[in-house]
């Protein structure tokens, strides 16, 4: 899945907070599994990288210069300590002057994933699921990966969830959720939803015939990718109910949900909206957001 322009591989934005550090561990596994460097980040966000700039003691700029490279040391130390000895993988490290997510789009067009955590200190993870995040994800030129509290639980077993609604951010979500499943050697669970409120209006004959054109149209979705990952058992579940509850509930017994960032209708269709702010608030498992645009 790695490309030319893609030297960064993974790039995990950290700040020294434990969800910065949960997120390094994972990106860490994330790159390992896929055979490519580690890229750890720090923004710097001084009174420079603000407009209007202010002045601003020199001790100030020092010091935010060094906590900066504390916090990246020590992710570092972390997604070398999560790995088993006789597996090696390159980390390189960046301090950047920027706000944070200018830094993550800007490094995006180098990356093949982008990851980040919820929960954090200072400017870099205030929410990530606020300002930070919703840039990030919405104009990134590769997939993010959002990483949810700083205790993540043991799941190696536990299935891929992908959500499905035929649209070009699925598609995309649909190859992630395959490799992600056959590098983990895991099954992969693809859920369509329907989450427009005139379905629960219609007679139970209509809603029959409905459900047994989605399940046609979702496994036509998936034939090529399952052709493509012989080994990746897929589960195909086509339920009539709000795609982000849908998502929630899966999400409890799976390692990992990947989503399209936007879409038609359906499950994806206003992700970085109600469906995203649902979803991203309320699970603890890491979610791969994917759009339409951004290489897989």
């Amino acid at each position: 899945m790695s490309g030319p322009d893609q030297q960064r591989g993974v790039v995990v934005a950290v700040d020294g907070s434990k969800a910065s550090n949960a997120a390094a561990i994972w990106a860490a596994h994330e790159a390992a599994m896929r055979n490519i460097p580690l890229t750890v980040v720090h923004a710097v966000t001084t009174p420079t990288a603000t407009w209007p700039p202010v002045p601003y003691p020199e001790s100030l700029a020092v010091r935010l210069e060094d906590e900066g490279k504390k916090a990246i040391m020590h992710a570092i130390k972390l997604a070398e300590e999560a790995l088993p000895a006789d597996r090696k993988l390159a980390i390189h490290r960046e301090l950047v002057y920027s706000s944070p997510a200018l830094a993550l789009i800007n490094m995006s067009g180098e990356a093949e994933l982008i990851v980040v955590g919820t929960a954090g200190r200072g400017l870099l993870a205030r929410g990530v699921l606020g300002s930070v995040s919703a840039t990030v994800v919405r104009h990134a030129h590769c997939p993010v990966a959002v990483i949810h509290g700083d205790d993540l639980p043991d799941m190696h077993d536990a299935p891929v969830v992908v959500g499905v609604d035929g649209s070009p951010a699925s598609e995309l979500a649909i190859e992630i959720a395959f490799d992600e499943a056959s590098r983990r050697g895991v099954g992969l669970t693809a859920l369509h939803a329907w989450s427009d409120i005139t379905i629960s209006e219609l007679p139970e004959a209509d809603w029959s015939s409905l459900e047994a054109e989605a399940h046609r149209s979702l496994a036509e979705n998936l034939a090529g990718w399952q052709e493509r990952y012989p080994d990746v058992t897929v589960q195909r579940l086509v339920v009539r109910d709000a795609p982000a509850r849908q998502l929630a509930e899966k999400s409890e017994t799976a390692q990992l949900l990947v989503v399209g960032s936007h879409g038609r209708g359906g499950l994806t269709g206003a992700l970085l909206g109600s469906v995203s702010n649902a979803v991203l608030h309320s699970v603890r498992t890491p979610v791969i957001v994917a759009r339409p645009g951004a290489s897989a």
